[in-house]
C-alpha cells in the first residue's frame, strides 16, 4: 500500500518563518528603496525650512539697495532718471495707494509694446496729479516687460523745491518738443496729458469731459520719431478730490495755478488732503500708428489736428465706456 505524501501547510509557523527569513539572501532593491526614502526624507527637511518673510526680503533688497548708493554702484541717465531709486524707493511709495486704497483694475496693457518709443496720452483729472502716477506704476508693474514711463512734467512741476529733483530722479522730464522726440529716439515710452492744468483742476461739474489737448505738439512729436500713439483712459481719479471752488488770491500768493476747495479741504486740514479711497480703472487703448506718414507729415497742420482730434475721440468714448460700466464710485 503506498505511502501518502505529505504537503505542509503554508506559513510553517512563526519559527518556520523565522527560519526563512535569517535563511533569505538580501534583495538588492531593498537598499536602493532605503536610500530613495532617505533621499526623499533629505529634501523634505530642506522644503519644510520656512521661506524668508516679506518684510525679511524687503530689509534685505534695502541694505543692497543702501550698499549700492554708498558705494556708487547705480546709473543716471542725461535726463538725471535713476532706475535704481525708482524702483526700490520711489514707486514703492505708491504700491499701497495702487494696490489697497484706490484698487486699480488695469486693462489693455499689452498695447504698450515690449520694446521701441511709444507715445501713451491721457486725460487728466483729480486736482492732484496722483493719476499720473498710478499710471507710471501700471506700466512698470502690470507690463510683462516690466517698462518704466517718462513723463512728461509742466514747468511748475521742476521750479518746485525738493519735488523737481524727485521728478528728475523718477524719469520725468519738461514737456518740450526736444526732450519729448530725444526720449522716444531712445525707444522710451514717454506720457502725456495734453490736458495740463485745466484738465487736473476743472470743476467737479465738468468731471470726464475732456478739455482742449492743446496744439497737437504730442502729435508732431510721434510723428518725427515714428512711434505709436496709445490713449489711455482713467476712471476713478475725478472724484478723490471734488473741486468745488478755487481760491485765486491765494493761488496767485503762492503762484499756482490754482487752489482747490473740497468738501473736506481746507476745512478739515490735513485731513482734507487724504485722498477718496476711489476705485479706478485705467485702459490703454490699441496703438494709433504714425510710421507710415513720415517725419515730414509732423508739419502737415491739418494732418496733426486730425490725428489731435481721434486721439481725444477716443479717449472721450472710453471714458464713456468705462462709466457706463461702472456701478458705483468706491466699489467699481
Amino acid at each position: 500500500m503506498a505511502e501518502a505524501r505529505v504537503i505542509p501547510l503554508r506559513g510553517g509557523g512563526r519559527a518556520s518563518r523565522e527560519r526563512g527569513a535569517e535563511r533569505r539572501p538580501e534583495d538588492p532593491f531593498d537598499g536602493a528603496a532605503r536610500e530613495l526614502a532617505a533621499d526623499a526624507e533629505r529634501v523634505t527637511a530642506r522644503e519644510s525650512v520656512p521661506e524668508p518673510a516679506d518684510w525679511e526680503k524687503r530689509l534685505a533688497e534695502l541694505l543692497a539697495f543702501a550698499r549700492r548708493r554708498v558705494q556708487g554702484e547705480y546709473e543716471v541717465d542725461e535726463f538725471g532718471f535713476d532706475p535704481d531709486l525708482t524702483d526700490n524707493l520711489l514707486l514703492p511709495v505708491f504700491r499701497p495707494l495702487y494696490e489697497k486704497w484706490f484698487r486699480v483694475e488695469t486693462s489693455g496693457v499689452h498695447n504698450i509694446p515690449s520694446e521701441g518709443g511709444a507715445l501713451i496720452v491721457a486725460n487728466h483729472s483729480g486736482t492732484m496729479p496722483l493719476d499720473a502716477m498710478m499710471t507710471a506704476y501700471a506700466v512698470r508693474a502690470e507690463h510683462p516687460a516690466g517698462r518704466y514711463l517718462r513723463m512728461l512734467g509742466a514747468d511748475l512741476v521742476f521750479k518746485t523745491p525738493v519735488l523737481g529733483a524727485v521728478a528728475r530722479k523718477s524719469g520725468q522730464t519738461l514737456a518740450c518738443h526736444p526732450d519729448a522726440e530725444r526720449l522716444l529716439r531712445s525707444d522710451e515710452v514717454v506720457g502725456v496729458w495734453p490736458e495740463g492744468f485745466k484738465g487736473i483742476g476743472k470743476p467737479y461739474r465738468d468731471r470726464y469731459k475732456l478739455q482742449r489737448f492743446g496744439r497737437g505738439g504730442f502729435v508732431s512729436a510721434a510723428l518725427r520719431t515714428g512711434v505709436p500713439i496709445i490713449p489711455c483712459s482713467i476712471v476713478g481719479a475725478e472724484e478723490i478730490y471734488p473741486k468745488i471752488g478755487d481760491l485765486k488770491p491765494l493761488a496767485r500768493l503762492f503762484g499756482f495755478p490754482y487752489f482747490p476747495v473740497t468738501p473736506f479741504f481746507p476745512w478739515l486740514g490735513p485731513l482734507g488732503v487724504v485722498p477718496l479711497p476711489t476705485k479706478w480703472h485705467i485702459e490703454f487703448g490699441e496703438p494709433i500708428s504714425t510710421a507710415e506718414h513720415g517725419p515730414s507729415a509732423a508739419d502737415d497742420p491739418m494732418l496733426v489736428f486730425n490725428l489731435t482730434d481721434q486721439v481725444r475721440e477716443t479717449i472721450q468714448q472710453t471714458l464713456y465706456r468705462l462709466l457706463a460700466q461702472r456701478r458705483n464710485i468706491f466699489l467699481g
